[in-house]
């Protein structure tokens, strides 16, 4: 199925500085053409499963070692599930 991409739902192509939200983009997807939306240009189609390459996205992702929030290893304040 082969659904036009409407022109406001082009992928953005200005990559979006640090510290800015995710900017949600649109694309057709490259194996079964369905409208499919994603962060900065990184998308996953949930019709058939194709996934673009992390690199293709329109800026760096962020690193773990930025994360403020990141767990570290063992002891009191380690990331630890439930």
């Amino acid at each position: 199925m082969n659904t036009p991409v409407p022109p406001e739902a082009e992928p953005q192509g200005s990559p979006a500085g640090p510290g800015t939200a995710p900017e949600i983009t649109y694309a057709e997807c490259r194996q079964c053409g369905t409208l499919i939306a994603g962060l900065d240009g990184r998308y996953s189609c949930g019709v058939c499963g194709w996934v673009n390459h992390h690199s293709e996205g329109h800026r760096p992702l962020p690193r773990a070692e930025d994360d403020e929030h990141r767990g570290h290893g063992c002891g009191a304040d380690a990331n630890r599930l439930g």
